[in-house]
C-alpha cells in the first residue's frame, strides 16, 4: 500500500466546541490507483488530504507512506518526503505570481536540488503534457483559469512524485475547461503510474476513479 491511516483523528478547538475534522478514517490505497473523496465543503476532505500530505499532523492514529510510520519521523524527514514524493494540486493554483509558467513548474525541482539543465528539460517535458509548450514565458495572471490548472498539474508531476494529492482541482472551473482537466488527470497518472487521491464535490470525477468514497462530518465510507 502506498497510503494508509489507522483511526486517523484530526480534532480542532473552535471555542469552548471540539470539532472532529477527521473522524477515525481507516483508509488502504494501492500503487497506481485514482481515489475520489466526494463530499460537501466542511466534510473534511481538505483536512483529511492534509494529514496524507504530512501538512498537517494528526490528534491521534497513524499515517503509513510507502510502508512508514510517519508519526514517528521529524519535521525535516517528512519534509523531504512531501517534496521528492506527493505532488499537490489546489483548487485555487497556488502559482507564484512574480514567475513565469517555466518558472513556477521548476520551483520544485530547485528546492530538491535538481540541476538547472535538467529543471528546464523537464519543465519543458511537462508543460508540452499539459499542451502549455507556447506559454512558457508568460506569467500567471496572462493564462486563462484552465492554463493557470494545467500549470499546476506540471507542477505537482515535476519531482516524479508517487502520489498526487489534488484538492478540488476542478473547482474553479466551467464545465468543459473542467472535463478537459480531469481526462489530463487521468491520462497522466496512468501513463506515469502515479497514484492519485481526488478530495472534490464534482461527481464527473468519479468516472476516473478506481475507488470512491464519501465523507460527511469527518468520516470516511466506501461507495
Amino acid at each position: 500500500m502506498i497510503v494508509e491511516t489507522i483511526n486517523l483523528t484530526k480534532i480542532y478547538r473552535v471555542g469552548s466546541s471540539l470539532i472532529a475534522a477527521v473522524n477515525n478514517v481507516n483508509l488502504k490505497i494501492k500503487e497506481g490507483s485514482i481515489i475520489s473523496i466526494l463530499g460537501p465543503s466542511g466534510a473534511g476532505k481538505t483536512t483529511l488530504l492534509n494529514l496524507i500530505g504530512l501538512i498537517d499532523e494528526p490528534t491521534s492514529g497513524k499515517v503509513f507512506f510507502n510502508g512508514t510510520d510517519t508519526s514517528a519521523l521529524g519535521e525535516n524527514e517528512r519534509r523531504r518526503i512531501r517534496l521528492k514524493n506527493i505532488g499537490f494540486i489546489f483548487q485555487t493554483f497556488n502559482l507564484l505570481p512574480q514567475l513565469t509558467v517555466i518558472e513556477n513548474v521548476e520551483l520544485p525541482m530547485a528546492l530538491a536540488g535538481i540541476p538547472p539543465y535538467e529543471q528546464e528539460k523537464r519543465a519543458l517535458e511537462l508543460l508540452e503534457a499539459v499542451g502549455l509548450e507556447k506559454r512558457i514565458n508568460h506569467l500567471p495572471k496572462q493564462l486563462s483559469v484552465g492554463e493557470m490548472q494545467r500549470v499546476a498539474i506540471a507542477r505537482a508531476l515535476a519531482n516524479t512524485p508517487k502520489l498526487i494529492l489534488a484538492d478540488e482541482p476542478t473547482g474553479e472551473l466551467d464545465t468543459k475547461t473542467g472535463t478537459e482537466i480531469i481526462n489530463l488527470l487521468h491520462d497522466l497518472c496512468l501513463e506515469k503510474g502515479v497514484t492519485m487521491i481526488v478530495a472534490t464535490h464534482d461527481e464527473k470525477i468519479t468516472k476516473i476513479a478506481d475507488t470512491i468514497y464519501r465523507m460527511h462530518d469527518g468520516t470516511l465510507e466506501q461507495l
